[in-house]
């Protein structure tokens, strides 16, 4: 695990304790892509799959962690990330491991969100991740995400 990768998993089980119980890892970041490692034995329900509330939340924080570490790359430290508002739809159940992915969106989108967020010290993006479970895409998600000062 590289240093940035090391740097979210920990922030992440100091600041939300839950990722810690869901055994969320940080998997992998490339500047355009986040992928966070959620595993099967620590998240099982009654039915012997993933259980639907551990896959929103890892959902959610692959689009929390991408836009934290996007922000931290562009020297945008001042601000508070918060969701307002998803949407979720299970594919199909897990049944095995699996990679919560937020890819980048539009380099205008970011763009206009940065120089927003520089000039008003608000604003919105909308940002969608996926939940994988080997190469089979099982849950879409699509969030918006605000970022305050």
């Amino acid at each position: 695990m590289d240093g940035t990768c090391g740097y979210l998993e920990q922030l992440l089980h100091q600041d939300i304790p839950l990722t810690q119980a869901l055994g969320l890892g940080v998997s992998s970041w490339d500047g355009s892509e986040l992928r966070l490692s959620l595993p099967l034995a620590a998240n099982l329900n009654h039915k012997s799959s993933m259980f639907g509330g551990s896959l929103y939340c890892g959902a959610v924080l692959a689009g929390w962690g991408w836009l934290h570490l996007r922000l931290r790359e562009a020297g945008v430290v001042d601000g508070h990330i918060v969701i307002q508002q998803g949407q979720i739809d299970y594919v199909q159940p897990v049944l095995g491991d699996a990679l919560a992915v937020c890819t980048a969106p539009a380099a205008a989108e970011w763009d206009k969100f940065l120089a927003l967020y520089r000039r008003r010290g608000l604003a919105r993006i909308r940002l969608h991740s996926r939940i994988l479970t080997g190469t089979v895409e099982a849950v879409r998600f699509s969030g918006q995400y605000v970022l305050h000062r």
